[in-house]
């Protein structure tokens, strides 16, 4: 006869300890929906203060806007001043007022609910660490533990899903033989049956399964200890994901409502319906980004015309990363060359798509490359006229950034898009300025993704402000502005900006550079002779003409006073006079008021010991730093001319910074300070020590790259000679 290894208590205590992990797990699900209502009470509860405030400012005599006739005096006199005041009370109190009927009580609270409704519509709540409150706080506090919640929650789903039906079947196998009768009547099978049961369900227990489920429970247990300050640390570190939650739990309390985006009704049905695959993708969309993501991978062949700072470039990679986990091979970027390692650097950041730069003398054999393994291939407009490929070769997406540049149906490089275009199954145009405002070059556009569309709307040119104009090109144009969609979001949007040295540039650069001429060394791109051939000013004058279709003015500040002339020379009549020392505070004075009354597009000079302090410069939204600078601290200051109270728009930043030069590690050192600072804030020593780069470091840096240059050119020399040979 088998004998039993275990006993009816062991076997009944080792059952029980299941049960209650099941439980526990239970609890963790839970505890995901619990913080989920959280948040929405503690959002609905900002909301309704709120509300309330903008009610108290609302007299009771607007609910006779209409004329109605309402008795207000008798309101008055029972306490009712203000819509906040009545807005709480029921038919019943108000007909209870003397001088109010039943039917005039029924009235005015229409009218009180339809004002309330009006004032919530403008409610948006904005989370601002520079702006922390009790209530901002509980409700990031609320999100941090969600977010923790959602992460145990798919931990538990994981162990359901892969553990549960086992561990069911075995409790069923050895519940029936705890007891010693029943186990000595049972057949032999049943026996093994029963002890393989028991083993399995202890070893589930002490295994990764047991584990993991304990640790999750723990953690779940633990979310009311998440302290304020973490919860706000969470947010700083990831406000997007902070955003999306409140926009997914709460809908519309950011004040972005609109579910489609300004789409007709049924292309938002459509788009809405369309597949989306991320795995692959490095960085979580913004709701509306994922949205233009839809809308791209639906309508094949499109012109995404999103404000500048929205994230074209982020949606464009998404739509790769969509493509490829749905078996795309082969993806192409055209783009200026001045943002050309703009492209490769947030690829290869933001995605695991193998990025080939197609550009330059190795650009054959980069072509080869791509061809042969793939990836998305970033090249530059001239470019594109070397790119010879077979009749029959076709790749996936093609996407043309600054599609503007192609509106001439006659120029070079829109005869070398059109000829790449061809062997795309998909295009994606994209381009931040308005292209509405000139009708002709929005149907020569559309006319390259979707004839027929550039058919239609050309009857109706005349019309483009019309709403069935917009509805016509819906299909195929899609604009979304700032302040539809980043209303919750900080006033401050930064952008580095990185240019690729033209092989004139980098000859100055180097000589400066083997030279030790620190000066000019920090003057990359900048110390050309003609400022046509500066990847940074032609960068530069990209983002002014952005600026201006958007209705922007602009601040350049640069720390040298020569860079500052030449700019001003090249951009000639939308330049202000300079602002540097020499110019008095009057002087200032004069210069500002009269940049005040240029129209968009307009440009200020300044250097930026000059005109990064004590100068308000609100009607400039837009701030380009030339290089960076030594001090953080001294472009805070410069960025807070525009970014200061009184401003109505977000400010954008840009700093133009070159790839494999001086500013590249001038960034990076700060940047690793600033890590460092960070880490030991609350210690007294690195407190007090300001970030910045000393002329010792900068000394260091230029011995670096007296190093790298010299390496680069031995082993240009030995790959010469080679071929020499």
């Amino acid at each position: 006869m088998m004998a039993r290894p275990f006993s009816a208590f062991d076997a009944k205590r080792l059952i029980d300890r299941h049960k209650n992990l099941r439980a526990g797990l239970e609890e963790v699900d839970e505890a995901k929906q619990a913080a989920q209502e959280e948040i929405s009470s503690v959002a609905d509860k900002m909301v309704t203060q709120e509300l309330l405030e903008i009610l108290q400012d609302i007299p009771i005599e607007e609910i006779n806007r209409k004329k109605s006739g309402f008795r207000i005096k008798a309101l008055r006199d029972y306490g009712y001043c203000t819509i906040a005041d009545i807005a709480t009370a029921s038919v019943y109190n108000l007909a209870s007022i003397r001088g109010i009927s039943e039917d005039s009580a029924y009235s005015i609270h229409r009218e009180v609910k339809n004002i309330v409704n009006q004032a919530r519509v403008g409610i948006k709540i904005r989370l601002n660490l520079d702006e922390k409150t009790p209530a901002t706080t509980n409700l990031v506090l609320a999100i941090a533990k969600y977010r923790m919640a959602v992460k145990l929650a798919r931990i538990e789903s994981r162990l359901s899903a892969s553990n549960e039906e086992e561990i069911d079947d075995a409790i069923q196998s050895l519940t029936p033989l705890i007891g010693g009768i029943k186990w000595f009547f049972a057949s032999k099978e049943r026996k093994a049956q029963a002890i393989e049961a028991y083993r399995f369900l202890q070893d589930s227990l002490e295994g990764e399964y047991g584990q993991t489920a304990k640790k999750a429970i723990k953690e779940s247990r633990m979310l009311e200890t998440v302290t304020e300050e973490e919860a706000w640390t969470d947010f700083a570190e990831h406000p997007i994901q902070f955003f999306n939650t409140l926009e997914k739990v709460a809908p519309g309390i950011l004040g972005t409502g609109d579910a489609v985006y300004g789409l007709p009704e049924e292309l938002a049905k459509q788009v809405q319906e369309e597949c989306f695959f991320p795995d692959g993708l490095l960085c979580e969309l913004r709701r509306y980004q994922e949205w233009g993501v839809k809308y791209i991978l639906h309508q094949e062949r499109v012109l995404l015309g999103d404000e500048m700072g929205l994230g074209k470039t982020i949606q464009a990679i998404a739509t790769m990363v969509s493509l490829k986990n749905t078996g795309a091979t082969h993806f192409v970027v055209v783009c200026p060359a001045s943002v050309i390692t703009n492209w490769c650097r947030e690829i290869s950041k933001q995605s695991r798509l193998r990025v080939i730069k197609i550009h330059g003398q190795g650009r054959q054999a980069a072509l080869r490359e791509w061809i042969r393994v793939g990836g998305v291939a970033v090249t530059t407009y001239e470019t594109t006229g070397y790119f010879s490929l077979q009749d029959n070769f076709r790749f996936t997406l093609l996407v043309v950034d600054e599609a503007h540049y192609i509106k001439n149906p006659q120029t070079r490089r829109t005869v070398g898009v059109r000829t790449l275009a061809a062997h795309a199954q998909r295009l994606l145009f994209m381009t931040g300025t308005a292209i509405e405002n000139n009708v002709d070059e929005m149907i020569e556009l559309i006319n390259m993704l979707q004839p027929e569309v550039a058919c239609n709307i050309k009857q109706l040119a005349s019309l483009s402000s019309a709403p069935r104009f917009r509805e016509e090109i819906a299909p195929v144009y899609y604009r979304r502005k700032r302040e539809d969609v980043l209303k919750e979001l900080p006033e401050l949007v930064e952008t580095k900006e990185w240019c690729t040295l033209s092989g004139r540039e980098e000859s100055v650069y180097e000589q400066a550079v083997l030279s030790k001429n620190y000066a000019e060394a920090r003057r990359v791109s900048w110390n050309v002779d003609d400022l046509g051939e500066s990847s940074k000013a032609k960068r530069m004058l990209e983002i002014i003409q952005e600026a201006e279709s958007e209705g922007r003015k602009v601040i350049v500040f640069s720390f040298f006073l020569d860079t500052i002339r030449k700019i001003a020379a090249f951009l000639g009549d939308r330049c202000m006079n300079p602002i540097n020392g020499s110019v008095t505070p009057q002087r200032r004075q004069e210069i500002l008021d009269a940049f005040e009354k240029e129209p968009a597009g307009a440009v200020l000079p300044a250097q930026i010991q000059s005109g990064g302090t004590g100068l308000n410069i609100q009607s400039a939204s837009v701030v380009i730093l030339c290089e960076p600078q030594f001090k953080p601290s001294i472009e805070n200051q410069a960025i807070s001319r525009a970014y200061r109270m009184g401003q109505t728009r977000n400010v954008l930043v840009y700093r133009l910074l070159c790839a494999d030069t001086v500013d590249e590690k001038i960034v990076n050192l700060l940047e690793d300070k600033q890590a460092i600072f960070d880490a030991f804030a609350d210690k007294s020593v690195a407190a007090q020590e300001e970030i910045k780069v000393d002329g010792r470091k900068f000394g260091d840096i230029i011995n670096e790259e007296i190093e790298r240059i010299q390496r680069k050119n031995e082993g240009n020399s030995a790959v010469g000679s080679k071929v020499e040979v």
